[in-house]
């Protein structure tokens, strides 16, 4: 950063040294550390319409193509909006009613198969070859039923009444920030472009499509992703003959659209219940498959589904994961990812030499935020929303 004075600095200027440089550099740092934390404080507080609106945009994004592909096709605009939005409500729907038909008439009994498998596994520990000291165990479990069921765990989970009316609230306020979303995409991507002039206004724009383009890739290819291992993983338990497949096949399927652990853990519940129901070489075959399932995820599915949306590394996958889940549960860890590959995705375009431009501009001539946004479906970053 650099100070300009009227009257010449004093060479024995206790910040001109390197340690005043480094001075100020860290109150910098610290500065920024402190609107961040604000910002997330005061964004945690009204999480009810933060989250209900990052879901929304999600959705916006993965749904946008098939939007602008009725409208190439002649659709009027209404008429593609509000096709899409029913049909994603069906699907929605239909998938959540799915889930809820396949685990509710088994759910008590697979949380039962699920302790006694874990009981088994933490008796072997005890009594194992390996030396481990039974008191740290139990120490820990302990902490963890402690933490589960303390007064703080249970303010921050809400439950009964309370937690379905968010519920609800939340999903009507995401359903109808969805619907103008897609309907009115364009004007709310040319009212927020009307900040940036000329060399910002088109880094903006390239911002814009492409954190779209990895979010509604990335929903996309999660969503592929998830189906694919949720079939082979439950392929595999019926086949050993492991009790409550479908139930787990679902756990699986839900569990994978949290990257790196969610699939994991997800195969280590059937595990679980195949060493009660079927022994400990079923168990390890049911391991062996879904770490099989695992690898080809990540080194061939992945890379094909997913292109680029998710090209960051695996570490920072991992930070975002536990930071999300810290800030707002399950729900935090399902967004953090997505965020985290669009806000690199971002960075990388802002920071991009501009390789086109706008042949109706004239050169020299700032664009108009409004007949960018107005422009074809085609490219342009407010309709890749679903305009």
């Amino acid at each position: 950063m650099e100070y300009r004075s009227d009257t010449k600095a004093s060479p024995n200027s206790p910040w001109k040294d390197g340690l005043g440089r480094a001075s100020i550099r860290s109150a910098q740092i610290l500065l920024l550390i402190t609107v961040l934390v604000v910002s997330i404080f005061g964004l945690i507080q009204i999480r009810l319409v933060v989250i209900p609106l990052l879901l929304a945009l999600i959705l916006a994004a993965a749904i946008s193509p098939l939007v602008n592909m009725l409208r190439r096709r002649g659709w009027p605009s209404a008429l593609a909006t509000a096709f899409s939005f029913l049909l994603l409500l069906v699907v929605l729907g239909g998938v959540i009613t799915g889930i809820v038909f396949a685990v509710r008439s088994q759910l008590d009994e697979l949380t039962q198969r699920a302790n006694e498998g874990f009981q088994q596994v933490y008796d072997f520990i005890q009594t194992g070859p390996i030396p481990i000291d039974a008191e740290q165990i139990e120490s820990a479990r302990q902490s963890l039923i402690d933490f589960v069921t303390s007064s703080t765990f249970g303010n921050t989970a809400l439950t009964g009444l309370t937690a379905a009316g968010e519920f609800l609230t939340g999903l009507a306020l995401m359903l109808v920030i969805l619907f103008f979303f897609l309907k009115d995409g364009d004007r709310i991507w040319a009212f927020m472009l009307r900040a940036f002039r000329g060399e910002r206004l088109a880094r903006a724009q390239r911002v814009g499509h492409k954190s779209l383009e990895v979010l509604g890739g990335y929903v996309r290819g999660t969503a592929i992703i998830a189906l694919v291992d949720s079939l082979f993983i439950g392929i595999a338990l019926f086949v050993l003959g492991v009790p409550l497949a479908l139930p787990l096949a679902v756990i699986v399927f839900i569990g994978s659209f949290v990257p790196l652990v969610g699939a994991t853990v997800a195969g280590t519940l059937a595990a679980l219940v195949a060493l009660v129901a079927n022994g400990p070489f079923v168990a390890l075959m049911v391991i062996i498959v879904v770490v099989v399932v695992n690898q080809l995820e990540g080194n061939f599915l992945q890379p094909v589904v997913m292109g680029r949306s998710l090209n960051i590394h695996a570490l920072v996958i991992l930070l975002a994961l536990t930071a999300g889940t810290i800030l707002a549960g399950i729900v935090g860890a399902i967004l953090s990812v997505p965020l985290a590959a669009v806000t690199w995705a971002a960075i990388k375009a802002w920071n991009a030499e501009e390789t086109s431009q706008d042949p109706d501009q004239v050169e020299g001539e700032e664009p108009d935020p409004g007949h960018v946004a107005e422009q074809d479906s085609v490219g342009g970053p407010s309709h890749s929303q679903g305009s």
